[in-house]
Parts: C-alpha cells; structure tokens; sequence
C-alpha cells in the first residue's frame, strides 16, 4: 500500500465538516508525516484514540506494533511492571519475566492514554525513557535501548496539572510536541448529522435492519441534546436505536429506552438533570453531573455507564477517586 493511500484509509473513518474538526485533522495528519511526540486532549468519547490509531496507522511506522496502555485501568502498583516489564524473582510472584509496553511497542507507537494519572514517581521515569530512549525493567541492572513513536491523550487540562505541582512540566514538555484538542461534540453540532448517518449504516448493516434514515423530531433531539459523553455516547444512542427501531426510520419512541425518560425523548433540548445553581470548575461540573446521573438511574452504574458514553471501568475508577476526595 502506497504512503497517500495508506494515510486516506486510516483517516476515513473520522467524521466531520466542522472547522473544529477539519483543523484537528489537518494537524493530525501533519503529525502523521512526522516521527514528534504527539499530546492528545479532548474529554471522554470524543475520539482520541481514533486520532492515535489514524495517526499510527498512516505514518512511517504503520508496519509495525501500536500498543496501548490505559492509566485507569492498572493499579498504581502494578504500573511500572506495565510499562517497563520485569525481571523474573523482581516481586512476589515474578516467576518469569516479562516485558512492558515499552518493549512491545519498539520501532512502533506507544498510545498512553490518561496520562494525567500517572503517580509523579513514574513521571520520573517516564520522562527518562523519553530523554535517553532506554529503560530498566523492574529488579533488572542492565537499561535496555528502545525507538518508540509517543502518542499521549488525557481529559485532564496538564497545564493546570503541571501549575498545580501534580504532573511534572518537563514531562509535558516533551510529550506535547504536537498538541491536539478535540473539541467536544456539543461545541460541533454541525458534525451530528455526519455522525448519525454514518453510525446509522454501520448499525444497521451490523445488525441486518431495515433501518435507512432518522425522523425530523429524532434529528432535532440530536442537535439540541448536550452529549457529555460526546460521539461514543451518541454512537451508543444510534446503535440502541437501531435495534429497537419498529420501521425504517429511526424515532422518539425508538429511544425511550436509551434515555430511559420519556419527557427527553418526547421534548428535544428538555435537560437530563436539573442545571447546577452554582460556580466552580469544569472538574466540579463532571463531578456533579455524573452523580446526579448516577443517582437518578437509582445507584445502577451499567446503566449511567452506557448513557454518559463511558465504559464501565471508567466510570468505576471516576467514583472512587469522587470518594477518596472525600476523605
């Protein structure tokens, strides 16, 4: 496969017209040309890793390994064997040694996502790997020598992390060599409609239904609703719809049970949760509206999951750090 159609394929599944998006694709693919560390930003669902596997996917490196490693899913404790592997006898219950991502991923690309997350200790270290392109397995003495590709997406603001002393500049530094933010799916409601059509033949040839198009009232829902969890949550919503559809085009009553609130599916724009009555920071507006939403689907998290665009884990991991704060 030649270089431009290898680039055209891994770029064709990433919807949007938007100006928003046509520059976070121009710049993404501008740094597919390029071997520059790449800092992904966006919020959840809106599509970093698809930005991390086009860019992978369409540049010098495509041949080989893309491996991903997300920070929310892996106890702290088990993070640095994750990362740089071990040496057998490293800890209790090393009986063999392993390798980490570093080694899986040499002469590709490494994807970290939620970076944010890492403790300041692993920042350390990391930040080595990136200054000496080596590394140390966990109880090993000898450094190991690695080329990787580094590509890094969080939801968290690492200028703000960094001024707050809780992720290390240095680092930022070198992994936002080309910075990318998404915008979330609420500030380009033009992109909806490309995005329902899209999700809509995908489902419906998926599932074998004679599903061929979207009601005006459903439309409308899907521009005015405000989407906190951006394209995965709207995906999720067609993919609902389409195998709940009873006719040939997708409507209100074919989404009752995704919104599971008949007022919302009945009245476009009408919010999910009351609006907060009160000032504080983006972080504090996610806070408070995953556990309104968590409370108004009576505690059951798979459900919340799956309407805020989230997987199960995330959310998971999201209330317990809510509790630690607490504390």
């Amino acid at each position: 496969m030649s270089p431009d159609k290898s680039r055209e394929t891994a770029f064709s599944h990433l919807i949007g017209a938007s100006t928003a998006m046509r520059d976070v694709l121009a710049t993404a693919e501008r740094a597919a040309q390029t071997d520059a560390n790449v800092y992904i930003y966006g919020e959840n669902g809106t599509g970093k890793e698809l930005i991390a596997r086009a860019i992978h996917y369409s540049g010098a490196r495509r041949a080989r390994p893309l491996i991903t490693l997300d920070c929310t899913a892996i106890p702290d404790g088990l993070m640095e064997s994750q990362l740089f592997g071990h040496v057998r006898g490293a800890f209790t219950g090393a009986v063999e040694a392993q390798d980490g991502v570093f080694a899986l991923a040499h002469l590709g690309s490494l994807f970290i996502d939620e970076i944010g997350e890492l403790s300041l200790p692993l920042q350390a270290k990391l930040l080595r790997v990136l200054q000496f392109r080596e590394y140390t397995p966990v109880g090993g003495s000898q450094p190991r020598r690695v080329d990787v590709r580094f590509i890094t997406a969080t939801n968290r603001d690492l200028r703000q992390a960094a001024a707050q002393g809780t992720f290390r500049s240095d680092l930022f530094y070198r992994i936002a060599v080309i910075h990318i933010v998404i915008p979330p799916l609420r500030e380009r409601r033009e992109d909806i409609p490309l995005l329902v059509d899209h999700f809509l033949k995908k489902f419906a040839a998926q599932y074998e239904r004679p599903v061929r198009g979207v009601s005006a009232a459903a439309q409308e829902l899907f521009r005015q609703h405000a989407w906190p969890g951006n394209v995965r949550q709207l995906e999720n919503c067609i993919e609902h719809g389409v195998i709940f559809a009873q006719d040939a085009m997708l409507d209100l009553p074919d989404l009752h049970g995704f919104f599971d609130d008949p007022v919302m599916a009945g009245r476009p724009g009408a919010p999910i949760v009351p609006q907060p009555h009160f000032g504080g920071s983006l972080k504090e507006l996610e806070e408070w509206y995953i556990l309104e939403t968590l409370r108004r689907f009576s505690g059951n998290r798979t459900r919340t999951a799956r309407f805020l665009g989230l997987s199960l884990r995330s959310l998971q991991y999201k209330l317990k750090r809510y509790d630690l704060k607490r504390r």
